[in-house]
């Protein structure tokens, strides 16, 4: 489960420390893909396998599936977190989420997400007060 919110930095050679509290769940591997909304997605390997599964057996006459799979499968890497739990983010990657020196990981309860950090805080603004009107959205009656 990953939750919470942390600020690490990108060194110069595109590596990226996870932080503390996610390093045990992502010993065994992870998967780094395009995520929505210029982010990217960490998932476990066991994760990524589920997710995958369900994304390669949308229907190939489908445009839009053939769209997403390409999109998802070509801009995943597989990473090991050295023994400082750091990862190295290639070069697409990093331009894809707009990657510079300061960024922000949050957790996502199922994923990990990285974000530039000014691209977080632009995100942050747009969406903080929908954040009770999506509730009645996406739990309606729970809360």
């Amino acid at each position: 489960m990953f939750l919470g919110t942390y600020t690490p930095k990108l060194d110069d050679k595109g590596r990226l420390t996870l932080p503390a509290k996610f390093r045990d769940e992502l010993r065994g591997g992870l998967m780094i893909t395009k995520g929505q909304d210029h982010c990217l997605y960490v998932f476990t390997r066991e994760a990524f396998t589920e997710l995958a599964k369900k994304v390669a057996s949308a229907p190939l006459t489908s445009e839009a599936a053939r769209v997403f799979q390409r999109n998802l499968f070509s801009g995943t890497d597989e990473q090991n977190p050295d023994g400082q739990g750091r990862i190295v983010i290639t070069p697409e990657l990093r331009r894809y989420a707009g990657l510079t020196k300061d960024c922000v990981v949050i957790g996502a309860f199922t994923r990990a997400e990285i974000w530039d950090a000014r691209a977080w805080q632009r995100y942050q603004d747009e969406h903080e007060n929908t954040y009770a009107q999506a509730q009645e959205e996406v739990l309606p009656g729970l809360l």
